[in-house]
């Protein structure tokens, strides 16, 4: 019955908050412990030819979402008024496209529907312990409250109060996501910050840390300061949410001259692949979000054990591989 959340914390807003998801940051727990039909195509055999992992790799999606289904929500995991979900998101759903897509795992990511009850996460992860692991939002509460919190979700179920959770998550091998969504440069100071204090705690940064391909001065340093958070270690960066991203629509072509910059100066090994399901369906849908990764690598100089690493070994190996099996 061992609950198997292990690594993973999240954060927002300003960062010595780790708030929900939503202004800037979030959090996630391990493992051990808008919907409409996008007229996106997918790639046709007039394509290219492209980079793709080996059939022995495992596939992993390093960030998703999962949120009860109407009739889930009414009979026992209701959502947080006012966050009701405008588009599927259950599990049935999630695996139907996992399957079609070739994606044998994924990091669930609480999501703001069910804000701080992850009893609807916890029964898929108990549910299916060999092929997820989770995310959990950590309570930012001024009194502190948040740190036991904290210490009870992943031990349990598995201002300086954000210090204070930032060096727990450490202790506890607890990787901290940060989802900078109004921009990497907002909260630029405080990450250096707190990684330069706690080198031991890993860090992710969400989708590509909302750094699009930059078109004027602002956005090229922002995306300069990106690069140079690879002097850190224990950063990690997400390629994930493409269509958040990019400025073009699906493959989103414009993308591979910064994914190549992030890889040559992170390496293949800090470099995951999630696709931000189900919010990715109505843009390319599932299966598209795994794709555009190997379109996109097919324009950069990356060789197929790189990409096996960026589509599955470095969350692999960051959850330490024993929860993705066959």
């Amino acid at each position: 019955m061992a609950m198997r959340f292990k690594p993973l914390l999240s954060v927002s807003a300003p960062l010595h908050h780790f708030n929900y998801y939503c202004p800037q940051t979030i959090s996630y727990f391990s493992k051990k412990s808008q919907f409409r039909i996008s007229a996106a195509k997918m790639a046709t055999t007039s394509e290219p030819q492209t980079k793709t992992p080996s059939s022995q790799t495992k596939i992993i999606d390093s960030h998703l979402h999962v949120w009860a289904s109407p009739q889930e929500a009414a009979d026992k995991y209701p959502y947080f008024p006012g966050q009701e979900p405008t588009l599927p998101g259950n599990v049935d759903f999630l695996l139907e496209c996992m399957a079609e897509a070739g994606v044998d795992g994924a990091l669930i990511v609480q999501p703001i529907n069910h804000k701080f009850d992850h009893s609807l996460v916890t029964s898929v992860l108990n549910k299916f312990p060999t092929k997820f692991v989770g995310c959990c939002l950590a309570n930012p509460a001024e009194d502190g409250s948040g740190v036991k919190q904290l210490e009870h979700l992943i031990l349990k179920m598995t201002n300086e109060v954000g210090k204070a959770m930032f060096s727990k998550a450490g202790e506890l091998g607890v990787p901290v996501g940060f989802m900078c969504m109004k921009g990497l440069g907002l909260h630029l100071s405080e990450i250096e910050k707190l990684c330069t204090e706690f080198p031991s705690t890993v860090v992710l940064l969400d989708h590509f840390a909302f750094c699009k391909p930059p078109i004027n001065d602002d956005e090229s340093l922002a995306f300069s300061e990106l690069l140079k958070l690879s002097r850190f270690p224990q950063v990690y960066v997400k390629f994930s949410a493409l269509f958040r991203v990019s400025r073009m629509p699906f493959p989103y072509q414009d993308l591979s001259n910064i994914f190549s910059q992030i890889i040559s100066s992170f390496g293949a090994n800090r470099v995951m692949w999630g696709s931000d399901f189900p919010f990715v369906v109505p843009e390319c849908g599932y299966k598209g979000a795994k794709e555009a990764v190997s379109l996109i690598a097919n324009q950069v100089p990356l060789s197929s054990s790189e990409l096996e690493w960026i589509m599955g070994k470095t969350i692999t190996q960051l959850f330490q591989g024993q929860w993705i099996q066959s």
